[in-house]
């Protein structure tokens, strides 16, 4: 660049001899200049200057030359930048063509480009030719990466794949689907191998269900010593506080309830407690009671109700109660007949879950402290309670052994019942028997 700037300022000091005064021998036509290289600040030595006359306000030739170096100098700057940025330019340019004609075969334009890289040195040094021979250049290398790039887009959208290639990627995809129905295949076996196992599995767990209910059911026959296990009766013959019956099942929280028992019994006085049933903080929770020469209670929650009943007389009795929570309501029933009601017993209050029920004692505790003279003294067989108020001529039924309704609550079977103390179980008379009794 140094020697261009060089070039034109001797190109200006020739221009300012042709125009020296007169006197001055001028250059014979046709003669040429010698221009050797000089620094910037030696050329008044080696190479003097003609001076150029003042004109009217013109400036010095030394002011004025200056001045177009300086504008020559930043002219120089800035092609010298924009050359670099071209330069750039045709590298990037070039560098992508070698990539794409690369992969397309094409090794001529590349040697032909590669060729081209050294030539830039040889690039006129007129601004205005450089500039326009790196626009021709710029644009020559659009056009071949838009002539590639077209192809390249053609090929995708339009060339056909190998006849080898295709064929192996339908082998392939064949393959896929035939490994993709094989594996339905497989789940439909499963599902149906699952669903025959499930099946079978269901089957044989009804049958050890089955066969361990039978089981249980000859257990519970074989520990009976009684025809049915509802053939039986408990005897409590001493007036003590240690004779006692145990019911093993509890009862839940109840609204309503219906009690029927038969019994037998002349003890005097008073027949004591048939039964009672204590829950934790209120041990008279359910008591039936005839103590001392007072007649027969119901007690619900420590609240008292005396029922209308007379069963001392050492004959076979039915005896039924029935209570709701909805006012209290009582019923008193003798032999299937209705002798006594009434209402306000314990009224909206439920009968309390998880108690203890006892047959033949009072239990001033959850399952204990009985008092001798409160005790029971007879025989009694067929204690049912049912969770609801059964109807009157259910219980006439029941007591003329017209139906036979164990307890939906609490049933009369052998295994649900302990004895305790000298209490015994023995066979109880026939239904037809008791009656006879009466």
């Amino acid at each position: 660049m140094l020697l261009v700037a060089a070039g034109l300022l001797l190109a200006v000091a020739a221009a300012g001899g042709r125009g020296s005064p007169a006197g001055e021998q001028e250059s014979p036509p046709g003669s040429r200049f010698v221009c050797t290289s000089l620094p910037l600040d030696a050329a008044g030595a080696g190479c003097p200057l003609p001076p150029v006359p003042m004109q009217g306000g013109a400036l010095p030739p030394e002011e004025e030359l200056k001045a177009t170096v300086l504008q020559l100098r930043e002219t120089v700057l800035q092609q010298k930048e924009t050359i670099g940025s071209q330069r750039e330019a045709i590298r990037e340019l070039t560098g992508k063509l070698s990539r794409c004609e690369g992969a397309d075969g094409k090794s001529a334009w590349k040697n032909e480009v590669g060729k081209g890289k050294d030539t830039m040195g040889d690039l006129p040094r007129d601004p205005a030719q450089v500039i326009d021979q790196l626009s021709r250049t710029m644009q020559t290398l659009k056009d071949r990466l838009e002539s590639l790039e077209h192809q390249l887009r053609a090929n995708v959208s339009y060339a056909a794949l190998p006849s080898d290639l295709r064929e192996m990627l339908q082998r392939r995809l064949g393959d896929l689907e035939r490994q993709l129905l094989s594996k339905v295949a497989e789940l439909e076996d499963e599902k149906s191998l699952l669903h025959n196992e499930t099946s079978a599995h269901r089957q044989k767990t009804e049958s050890a269900l089955n066969a361990l209910l039978e089981r249980v059911s000859e257990l519970e026959k074989g520990n009976s010593a009684f025809k049915s296990p509802d053939e039986f009766k408990v005897s409590l013959p001493l007036r003590t506080n240690y004779l006692y019956g145990k019911i093993k099942k509890t009862l839940p929280e109840l609204y309503a309830f219906t009690v029927c028992l038969w019994l037998r019994s002349s003890a005097s006085p008073g027949i004591g407690t048939p039964f009672s049933y204590a829950v934790p903080g209120q041990a008279n929770e359910i008591v039936l009671i005839e103590w001392g020469n007072n007649p027969i209670e119901l007690l619900i929650n420590d609240k008292v109700a005396q029922l209308p009943l007379f069963i001392s007389d050492g004959k076979w009795h039915h005896i039924c109660i029935t209570w709701t929570t909805r006012d209290g309501m009582w019923e008193a029933f003798q032999d299937g007949e209705k002798l006594g009601t009434g209402e306000n017993l314990a009224p909206w209050h439920p009968i309390k879950p998880g108690g203890v029920l006892i047959l033949g004692q009072e239990q001033d505790t959850v399952g204990g402290r009985f008092d001798a003279t409160q005790a029971f003294v007879g025989e009694m067989s067929q204690f049912n309670i049912w969770d609801r108020v059964l109807k009157a001529e259910d219980i006439m039924n029941i007591a003329n052994c017209s139906i036979n309704m164990p307890g939906n609550i609490i049933p009369w079977v052998d295994n649900n019942v302990d004895v305790f103390g000298g209490a015994t179980k023995w066979p109880v008379e026939t239904c037809e028997e008791r009656l006879l009794d009466l």
